[in-house]
C-alpha cells in the first residue's frame, strides 16, 4: 500500500495539511509525489525542503527538470522554456538561498522518472500510447528499455514528463499528473489514475491512496490561500 500525491507546485501549507491527513491514517505509509514540485505557487524551497525532509519520494515533473535545466544548461530548450512557465516564485522563493537551490537541484535530477511498484506505477505525465511500438508487447518486462526511450524523448510532447495524449494500458495501474482535473479521474480503458487537481488555481491537492493496483481512498485539501497570496 502507498499513498501517491499529485502535483505540488510551491503549495507548501496545503500541501502539510494534506499529509498530516493521510498519516493521520495511515501513519506507516510509503508517500510517493507525482512531481512539479515547484512553480506557480508561493513556497517553492519550502516545498522541496519539506518533501525531502519528510522523505517523500518523488518523480521529478516538467516544471522541476525545467529549473534544473535553466540553472545548469541555460541555453537548452528545457532551460530556456522556464522562463515561460510560472518560474517567477520559484525565483523569489530561493533568492539568498543559492547553496540549499544546488542542493535540492541535485536531489531532483537524481530522482527517477517513474517508479515500477507492485501496487501501481508512478510517473509525472504518463506513458503515451505514442511510444507503443517502441516497447515491449508486455511494457513492464523491460523497465531499463523505458528509462532509455523516455530519457530520449524528455522534450518530446508525447514523453513522460509532457504528455497529454491517450495514455497507453500497461498492464498495471498507472498513477499520473500534469493532466490538471477538477477532481482525481479514474479512466478504465487505460487503468489511469490522473490526479493533479490544480491546487496552484485555488482547488486542492489531493492524494491516493493504492494497494494491488486499486485505488482505495481519496484525499483532497482546499489550497490553502497562503500558497497563492
Amino acid at each position: 500500500m502507498v499513498a501517491v500525491i499529485g502535483d505540488i507546485h510551491g503549495c507548501y501549507f496545503t500541501l502539510k495539511e494534506l499529509l498530516s491527513q493521510i498519516r493521520q491514517k495511515y501513519p506507516y505509509i510509503e508517500i510517493y509525489s507525482v512531481g512539479d514540485l515547484v512553480d506557480r505557487g508561493n513556497f517553492n524551497y519550502e516545498v522541496v525542503d519539506f518533501v525531502i525532509s519528510e522523505k517523500i519520494k518523488f518523480t521529478p515533473g516538467n516544471h522541476d527538470y525545467m529549473f534544473y535545466h535553466f540553472i545548469h544548461h541555460p541555453g537548452s530548450e528545457m532551460g530556456r522554456i522556464w522562463i515561460y512557465n510560472g518560474s517567477e516564485t520559484t525565483v523569489r522563493s530561493y533568492t539568498n538561498r543559492v547553496e540549499e537551490m544546488h542542493k535540492h537541484l541535485e536531489v531532483i535530477i537524481k530522482a527517477p522518472l517513474f517508479y515500477n511498484l507492485e501496487d501501481c506505477f508512478i510517473c509525472h505525465a504518463g506513458i503515451s500510447s505514442y511510444f507503443k511500438s517502441r516497447l515491449p508487447r508486455k511494457v513492464l518486462d523491460n523497465t531499463e528499455q523505458i528509462d532509455k526511450i523516455m530519457r530520449l524523448n524528455l522534450m518530446n510532447d508525447n514523453g513522460i514528463l509532457w504528455t497529454r495524449d491517450k495514455l497507453l494500458n500497461i498492464g498495471k495501474l498507472q498513477v499520473v499528473g500534469h493532466t490538471r482535473q477538477k477532481d482525481v479521474l479514474y479512466l478504465k480503458m487505460n487503468n489511469v489514475a490522473y490526479i493533479d487537481t490544480s491546487v496552484y488555481t485555488g482547488n486542492k491537492l489531493s492524494a491516493v491512496v493504492v494497494e494491488n493496483n486499486s485505488i482505495i481512498e481519496t484525499f483532497s485539501v482546499t489550497t490553502d490561500k497562503r500558497d497563492l497570496d
